[in-house]
């Protein structure tokens, strides 16, 4: 496996993934154990074969985080990294169109979400086992380009996205003033070939669909899961020390220019 040179390095480090069974979870689970920790794959969908130890858990959830951290506290003693990739497009709905109930629910999953991860996260990184050295703690919230700028929809996307951005530098700063070794950062990415465009894919077909959103960016394509992940394994070690409150854009230069093309506008 490839491990970008850091192999063990995370190496006695314990790491939650939510949404880890697929896309850029997937990937960063498989990149973490690679660099030599445990990973624990907390997920609402069924175990998947690859790396990880599966546990299932509600994002959404304050019950169900509560038990994950009992759990992972119970088996591992410790937890060091928090990886918050979870999370739901929640359809193309712009402020018109936008229902309470889509508005709630991506909101549960996408901004509450992470809210409740990062609380918890902090929760699980001040405990550790008898005799085990204190966390270094460090907690990588997955937002988007959504997130940094604006856009005619989707709205609740949109919205929880840029939740995510400035409820990760509120983490760090809090962390950074209590003086608890423990770092937040958010990710930025464009459009990353995932699950969240199968509705495009199965309208155009996959490599039709990856064509048109890769156009809109001006590196010409879109990004693959595991180039995030690498993002996210440089932000859980220690080679991102001093990088905290930070938000990390792997967007394909998209955000990098005055006029650009939306990622779902029409050609």
């Amino acid at each position: 496996m490839v491990t970008s040179g850091m192999d063990s390095e995370l190496s006695g480090r314990v790491a939650i993934v939510t949404g880890g069974a697929s896309g850029i979870g997937a990937a960063s689970v498989a990149l973490l154990e690679g660099a030599g920790a445990t990973v624990v794959v907390a997920d609402l969908l069924g175990a998947n074969d690859g790396p990880g130890r599966f546990v299932a858990h509600d994002v959404a959830s304050e019950e169900s985080w509560k038990a994950l951290l009992a759990d992972v506290l119970g088996c591992e003693g410790r937890l060091d990294i928090m990886v918050n990739n979870a999370g739901i497009s929640g359809g193309s709905g712009n402020i018109e169109t936008t229902t309470v109930e889509n508005w709630q629910q991506v909101q549960a999953i996408n901004s509450e979400g992470v809210f409740l991860g990062c609380k918890y996260a902090i929760e699980g990184m001040k405990k550790t086992g008898p005799g085990k050295p204190a966390a270094k703690g460090s907690i990588v919230n997955i937002s988007s380009v959504a997130g940094l700028i604006g856009g005619a929809g989707p709205t609740a996307y949109t919205a929880s996205k840029g939740a995510v951005r400035l409820l990760s530098k509120s983490v760090a700063l809090y962390c950074a003033e209590k003086k608890y070794d423990i770092r937040c950062n958010s990710v930025h990415p464009g459009g990353v070939d995932t699950a969240i465009f199968n509705p495009l894919w199965q309208a155009v077909g996959h490599d039709e669909g990856k064509a048109f959103i890769g156009a809109r960016h001006p590196i010409g394509r879109m990004s693959e899961a595991s180039e995030l992940g690498e993002v996210v394994l440089f932000l859980a070690s220690d080679r991102s020390s001093f990088v905290t409150g930070a938000e990390i854009v792997a967007d394909g230069a998209v955000t990098s220019g005055l006029m650009r093309k939306s990622l779902l506008a029409p050609s």
